[in-house]
């Protein structure tokens, strides 16, 4: 069989499929990058009005309160005295499913926390867990159809979900999040929120660190096992909005308690792993947890269309002190997540009540465009510079820049001593009591015995075997006696 040549949608051969272009080898992410920007774009255009991915959620307004004095490592003016509050609005969702779909699945859960400070809004947006199934952007459309519904049976096939999966090395320590006893939470109270990525700060004397953020649940993690999930799925497909919903209006608020770990800048490149790679934690022991803060959610939206479905969360909306890190996921998301915004609700999205700044004075050169309600006088000039009075530069960087150097072009991920896919999904399976062993192994046999294909299992097995000897023969003789049956 000839093998067909992947190319762009303007019929140009693509040379690299499976790594970003970057400004040399970790480096961060070229503009140039036709094929990654168009993949994205074409990604983000997919399906209308719903989001692609994260289309069913949950939201709530709340504060963000400081505990700890944290200034020596970012100069972010909402973090810079204890006690200062900043009022937040969060977003809960699941990822794969639709805006019909349950509350109560298998799925990894989003975690989009805007800061309405008074220097402007600050999105972070991750997840409830630390890592996640790819470590480059370039290959997030290709994942994301693998776990979708199938263009033909219209559901979700095992065949397709495992044989990306099967490709993907990297994933195994997620799937192991995914397929053990925290793949389900119990609410949205009672589960964990992940930066997941890396990002920078920066403090007032100009150093730079690298961080990632942990809220930890102060209600405690609690989670479903498959049976009773499917069962209250059965019942109440809004399980989780629910929960929500009641909980604020009896006045129980559920809370978070912020921590951070923290990283030198300068010591990121000798680290025996990348640390910008998305699909690895670092050790506690290495970079223990610092305590920040508290997250508390005090009020419901009055109309979920307005408030859930309209709220526009981005990466790349930072504040002073605050800035990206050369994580390519990250980079990626940068671009991707805005653009899906501006495709969703329209250039003008950020005028919209539950992502315009509440305090911070928006003022730019901005125009027109669909449900523009920002569109000056017959005195303000759009363009700049002007002889006007109009906006100008500060010149100050909201963070430190970052090096970069070497060839552009598309690199694989730079190698650390300790860069390889299993070893952190070994750690977890090992950390796991029995019961916990058992209900994971029953949890990934029971996806991955559907498969029919063998080599696709076999594959599959090979990870599980890598990441631990015991882990994978008792998925593997899982999968074997499900298939015997």
């Amino acid at each position: 069989m000839t093998q067909r040549v992947l190319t762009t949608e303007s019929g140009a051969p693509v040379a690299d499929n499976q790594n970003s272009a970057t400004a040399g080898v970790g480096g961060p992410i070229l503009l140039q990058d036709q094929h990654l920007l168009e993949k994205l774009a074409r990604f983000n255009r997919e399906r209308i009005p719903e989001r692609v991915v994260h289309a069913r959620g949950s939201g709530a307004y709340g504060y963000f309160e400081v505990t700890d004095d944290i200034t020596a490592f970012t100069r972010a003016d909402f973090l810079s005295e204890v006690g200062k509050r900043t009022e937040t609005f969060i977003r809960f969702s699941t990822v794969a499913d639709s805006l019909g779909g349950a509350d109560a699945v298998r799925d990894p859960r989003g975690f989009a926390l805007k800061f309405y400070t008074d220097e402007g809004n600050y999105d972070l947006v991750g997840n409830n867990t630390p890592v996640f199934f790819i470590k480059d952007p370039i290959k997030f459309p290709d994942f994301i159809h693998s776990q979708k519904r199938d263009p033909f049976t219209g559901r979700q096939e095992p065949d397709n979900v495992w044989d990306f999966w099967a490709h993907a090395p990297e994933a195994t320590h997620q799937v192991t999040w995914l397929m053990g006893d925290r793949g389900i939470p119990a609410s949205y109270r009672h589960m964990n929120g992940y930066g997941s990525h890396t990002y920078q700060w920066t403090n007032a004397a100009g150093e730079a660190f690298f961080v990632k953020y942990h809220f930890k649940t102060n209600q405690g993690v609690r989670s479903l096992s498959s049976e009773q999930a499917a069962e209250l799925a059965g019942k109440d497909g809004s399980s989780h909005q629910t929960d929500l919903l009641q909980a604020i209006e009896r006045g129980v608020n559920p809370s978070w308690t912020l921590y951070v770990q923290v990283m030198p800048a300068a010591e990121a490149a000798d680290y025996r792993f990348n640390p910008f790679d998305l699909t690895k934690v670092w050790p506690h022991g290495d970079y223990p947890l610092q305590r920040v803060g508290r997250l508390v959610l005090d009020r419901n939206p009055d109309n979920v269309f307005a408030e859930v479905e309209q709220a526009a969360f981005s990466p790349n909306n930072f504040v002073p002190g605050i800035g990206p890190s050369p994580d390519k996921m990250l980079q990626g998301r940068l671009f991707a997540y805005a653009d899906a915004h501006r495709y969703r609700l329209g250039v003008n999205h950020t005028q919209l009540p539950v992502n315009a700044p509440r305090t911070a004075v928006v003022d730019n050169y901005g125009r027109d465009g669909l449900h523009a309600t920002r569109n000056g006088s017959r005195h303000d000039k759009n363009y700049e510079p002007n002889s006007y009075a109009g906006p100008a530069q500060t010149d100050a960087a909201l963070s430190a820049p970052l090096a970069v150097h070497g060839w552009t072009g598309t690199h694989a991920a730079p190698a650390h001593t300790k860069d390889d896919d299993f070893f952190q999904a070994g750690e977890l399976y090992r950390l796991m009591s029995e019961d916990e062993k058992k209900r994971l192994v029953a949890n990934i046999a029971g996806g991955l015995s559907q498969v029919s294909r063998d080599d696709v299992i076999e594959k599959n097995l090979a990870h599980f075997h890598a990441a631990d000897a015991d882990y994978g023969k008792r998925v593997e003789e899982a999968v074997r006696a499900l298939r015997e049956d």
